[in-house]
């Protein structure tokens, strides 16, 4: 029987997946209606992973990483600056004079936090973590994006237990609200 990814996989695939938007969005003649399509795309992405790290990955962090107090709260600052940037891009057309430089400024945080969960946080959990933990983080980050929001809620709670009760009816929502307006299909 095949293991299912654990936390560490799940969440690298999340990131090449968002690099690859990135790469798509990149060819797009900037103005184009069809780089708001793929930045829709690209933010139901990156919001799903962010709740499923907060709901799971940060909790680990802080209970299996020494300093993981300090180390999830740095990773919780990155994503409200992904939100909020996230949030400014939502409100704005492609071709909105601010759409290029939020998008910029939004692939640079995105890359320098990737990179800093690759290099330092991943390789920490993998030394600290037990297999089986990472493969049961891996399953419960799976289940979390299933009903994860979809758009960037910057005021929103970001840690335990309000966000696993809160997230979930945030989702519904959020894809409710896609399915009618036909955002991300």
């Amino acid at each position: 029987m095949a293991h299912a990814p654990d936390v560490i996989a799940e969440l690298t695939a999340d990131h090449r997946e968002v690099s690859e938007l990135f790469a798509q969005i990149e060819e797009i003649t900037p103005g184009s209606a069809k780089r708001k399509q793929l930045l829709d795309q690209l933010t139901i992405e990156l919001v799903r992973h962010s709740v499923a790290e907060e709901m799971h990955l940060y909790p680990a962090v802080r209970e299996y990483l020494e300093n993981g107090d300090a180390l999830a709260d740095k990773e919780l600052a990155d994503h409200g600056r992904l939100e909020q940037l996230l949030k400014g891009l939502e409100a704005r057309d492609a071709d909105d004079l601010d759409f290029n430089r939020l998008l910029v400024n939004l692939r640079v945080e995105v890359f320098a936090h990737v990179k800093d969960e690759e290099n330092n946080l991943f390789v920490q959990l993998r030394q600290a973590c037990h297999p089986f933990v990472l493969e049961s983080l891996g399953e419960k980050v799976r289940n979390a994006k299933k009903t994860a929001p979809t758009r960037p809620h910057p005021g929103a709670p970001t840690s335990p237990p309000a966000i696993k009760l809160l997230a979930p009816g945030i989702g519904l929502v959020d894809r409710a609200r896609d399915f009618v307006t036909g955002r991300g299909l």
